[in-house]
């Protein structure tokens, strides 16, 4: 098991590693220029430009200003932009082009809502997904299964942020039923924490919770036409037993390892549940800084979130590996 523990976090460093470096290089060598968008024209001349550029190293090989950058993470770094000097202390991943302040102090209070979304949305997803699929697959081939199915790809086929808005309007705005907007932090109170966010768990949970319904259906239907499944019946066993402990345990191992990819998939959809309930989150703060050019805040939220999803990655295989042990043998 430690192997395997050690085996996962090295590929998960050097998965992050790549991402680092390809975040670094688009930086770099992308379209947007730094310097024009720290003192755009005509209010900085070329020659401020110039200045500016060479004030932030930009001019220097790709592999220093990486492993500048790398190390002002870990240890801080002092950052000129033209005439002026800014003490960026770790982790530094640079100064806001727009508010000129440490990129961390700006974004840092926002991670905690952009998880607190994604987390709240895959509980309902797994809550409400799973056990639906179960109920089809004990009855298949009836009129409850056919309806189960139907509502799914009923559900499926509409865009999630479509969704979303729908559920805001009709059910916050409309009857008033939840709360439209405003984020209560968790350690001020958790119940207005939770009663804030119910709405964006239910709306972006169910949109993304049938695919998960009829994948537990089928990989129940597969487990239930097992020999061991037939063994336990004959043997006596209550079917609650047979459900629940032989069955569900097999039929769940493909269901973790989809919802491992899909987590990095639910993070990314918060992005459009964050600006329609105004949750000051990861997702609204890279969607405002893409829109004013803050090269330095795409560029955080991009590394933050690759760390966010790879690992999730790692827990959902330390997971699996738990269900399925031949996973650690292999």
């Amino acid at each position: 098991m430690l192997g395997f523990v050690v085996r996962r976090l090295i590929s998960a460093v050097l998965v992050l590693f790549a991402v680092s470096i390809a975040v670094v290089a688009i930086f770099t060598y992308g379209p947007s220029d730094p310097a024009n968008a720290m003192c755009p024209e005509p209010k900085c001349t070329v020659e401020r430009q110039d200045a500016i550029r060479e004030a932030l190293n930009l001019d220097a090989p790709i592999h220093v200003q990486y492993a500048e950058y790398m190390s002002g993470i870990v240890t801080g770094r002092e950052i000129n932009a033209g005439s002026e000097t800014y003490d960026c202390e770790a982790p530094c991943f640079g100064v806001s082009f727009i508010y000129r302040v440490n990129v961390w102090d700006d974004i840092k209070d926002r991670i905690g809502p952009t998880v607190s979304v994604a987390l709240g949305a895959g509980v309902t997803i797994l809550l409400v997904g799973v056990p639906i699929g179960m109920f089809a697959a004990r009855r298949r081939g009836t009129m409850s299964d056919k309806a189960v199915i139907g509502a799914t790809l009923v559900i499926e086929s509409i865009p999630y942020y479509l969704f979303v808005l729908l559920a805001f309007l009709f059910l916050a705005v409309g009857l008033g039923l939840f709360p439209q907007k405003g984020y209560h932090s968790f350690t001020d109170s958790p119940l207005q924490w939770a009663w804030a966010l119910l709405l964006p768990w239910l709306a972006l949970g169910l949109v993304n919770s049938s695919k998960y319904a009829r994948f537990t259906r089928g990989s129940m239907i597969e487990a239930l036409n097992q020999d061991y499944i037939r063994t336990a019946r004959a043997k006596g066993l209550k079917e609650g037993r047979v459900i629940y402990t032989h069955a569900l345990r097999a039929a769940i191992v493909p269901i973790v390892t989809i919802f491992g990819i899909d987590f990095g998939t639910l993070l990314t959809g918060t992005i459009f549940t964050e600006l329609i309930f105004d949750i000051p989150g990861l997702g609204l703060r890279a969607l405002e800084a893409v829109g004013q050019s803050d090269l330095p805040v795409i560029e955080a939220t991009t590394l933050i979130s690759a760390a966010i999803i790879i690992s999730s990655n790692v827990i959902v295989d330390l997971f699996y590996s738990v269900l399925d042990p031949r996973v650690r043998i292999g």
